[in-house]
């Protein structure tokens, strides 16, 4: 076969080159999907939220739900609910972790297993065994009825914020101890070992050598969950609890019950503005916890 070159000479002409497209063409198939898959309910949300059905300025929906004080209660709740089931869930998602990852016991591994799939689970699963252990007419109350012959048993909580606050920490923790799983596994065994050896205590381990190299996925890990719990509608649905109404729950009762369409995208705005500020400072405290976290790494290989 003849070289490039030859062909030259010869006046072969040379072969059409085919033809490539731009590259920001094969971009434009998948922005579009996503365009019409979730910008474009996104933007229908909000310009309804802009759109009173009684006339008037653009606006006065949102100061109408903005000043009503179902809306305040609802943010005030949803906001202290969140918190609490994100600490508790921090707390007990570190604490076992560690016993997970540390501490030697037959079926360690087969319990880390049993987080992946209990992280599949839906919401209302985990409530509806709550209110099955711990409702009026669940176990502990009925085993409290048959010991002592009372016609009810104590505990009646479930329908209550802290049976909210239960169930979602019950949920949510796998999701903080996922990640801690996965950096504890890079943990380097020779710094516990030379911690101990020096004289240090567990609890002085935990927070001198553990807890800094735990911090980017336990902030991940919180920050997911903080999201999750302003977000979750099924949980507080299925508990029952008729006091406790947060902005996913407020959102239903406009839309489902009320017919308030333009207040139900008006609350709707509000969460979606909450949730993406809130990813906004988890992005920004990741992005602060690794420079921290790279300094010192710097200076021990010098």
């Amino acid at each position: 076969m003849a070289s490039v070159t030859q062909r030259a000479r010869l006046g072969v002409p040379r072969a059409p080159r085919a033809r490539t497209l731009p590259r920001f063409l094969w971009a434009l198939p998948p922005v579009a999907a996503l365009g019409l898959v979730f910008l474009h309910p996104l933007v229908l949300l909000v310009r309804q939220s802009f759109t009173p059905d009684e006339g008037g300025p653009a606006t006065a929906a949102y100061a109408e739900v903005l000043a009503a004080a179902s809306f305040q209660d609802a943010l005030v709740n949803t906001v202290l609910i969140a918190a609490g089931a994100t600490a508790g869930c921090l707390a007990l998602g570190f604490a076992l972790a560690l016993v997970v990852a540390f501490v030697p016991f037959p079926g360690a591994r087969a319990l880390g297993r049993f987080i992946d799939i209990f992280l599949a689970f839906p919401s209302f699963l985990i409530t509806l065994a709550l209110l099955f252990v711990y409702g009026t007419t669940g176990v502990a109350n009925g085993v409290w009825t048959a010991a002592t012959g009372a016609v009810s048993g104590p505990l009646d909580f479930l329908h209550t914020p802290w049976g909210v606050l239960l169930a979602e920490i019950t949920y949510f923790t796998p999701f903080v101890m996922r990640p801690l799983l996965a950096a504890f596994s890079q943990v380097e065994t020779g710094q516990l070992e030379a911690a101990a050896s020096l004289g240090a205590r567990p609890w002085r381990i935990v927070r001198t050598v553990i807890l800094p190299e735990s911090l980017p996925s336990l902030a991940a890990g919180g920050a997911l969950v903080l999201v999750m719990c302003l977000n979750e509608f099924g949980i507080v649905l299925f508990t029952g609890a008729k006091d406790v109404v947060t902005l996913p729950v407020l959102v239903y009762t406009k839309a489902i019950l009320d017919g308030d369409y333009t207040g139900a995208c008006v609350v709707a705005v509000v969460n979606i503005a909450l949730s993406v500020a809130l990813y906004a400072g988890y992005r920004a405290l990741v992005a602060r916890t690794g420079r921290k976290g790279g300094a010192p790494r710097a200076r021990t290989q010098q």
